[in-house]
């Protein structure tokens, strides 16, 4: 059986459906909570966020209006949250102050080196300006557009870009030469 539109979804759901609530919540949780890892670094605030987050969606999900996407108005509501949280803690974790990953002998080295470049790219993100780390989070994780960043943020598709490549800049410097250049971003 071929699964229902989020619309469909959103509909059961303000007529009382939970199931209908779940599904919505398990086709975007893992999607949600992967962006606030990245943005916080810290697995239980990320789940926390993550639950704000759709605590927030549920409290408020009668006002959304089908004219953007739900997952748009999901992430918008998503970077709020974590506005939110980064304004209450205003603290970064430094680069140096990350733990290392363990060795250990059942991850193969391109497993081990994966983890270890994930980790490091958590901390480096850490290091961003919250509106860079916005826009790089939905840009290359979340996969929007410029214009649907522009939206959600409520900037132009300019600036989203100009934040974009500060925060690569910044990224670049962080992480060394060598992984940017694996990285290789195209424009």
């Amino acid at each position: 059986m071929f699964g229902q539109s989020d619309e469909k979804l959103i509909s059961k759901a303000l007529q009382g459906d939970n199931i209908a609530w779940l599904r919505l919540v398990k086709r975007y949780e893992s999607a949600i909570f992967h962006y606030a890892l990245r943005m916080i670094g810290n697995r239980d605030d990320a789940q926390d966020l993550m639950q704000e987050t759709f605590l927030s969606v549920y409290r408020s999900l009668q006002t959304y209006q089908a004219t953007g996407s739900f997952k748009g108005w999901l992430f918008r509501i998503a970077n709020f949250r974590c506005i939110e949280l980064y304004r209450r803690s205003k603290t970064t974790q430094d680069i140096n102050d990350l733990p290392e990953v363990a060795c250990t002998k059942s991850l193969p080295d391109s497993q081990l080196t994966a983890q270890q470049t994930n980790a490091l790219l958590i901390a480096a993100m850490q290091q961003l300006p919250i509106n860079q780390r916005l826009v790089v989070e939905l840009k290359f994780f979340s996969q929007f557009t410029f214009d649907e960043i522009a939206e959600q943020l409520d900037i132009s598709s300019n600036t989203a870009k100009s934040r974009l490549y500060g925060a690569l800049a910044k990224l670049q410097d962080f992480m060394g030469d060598e992984y940017a250049q694996a990285a290789n971003v195209s424009r």
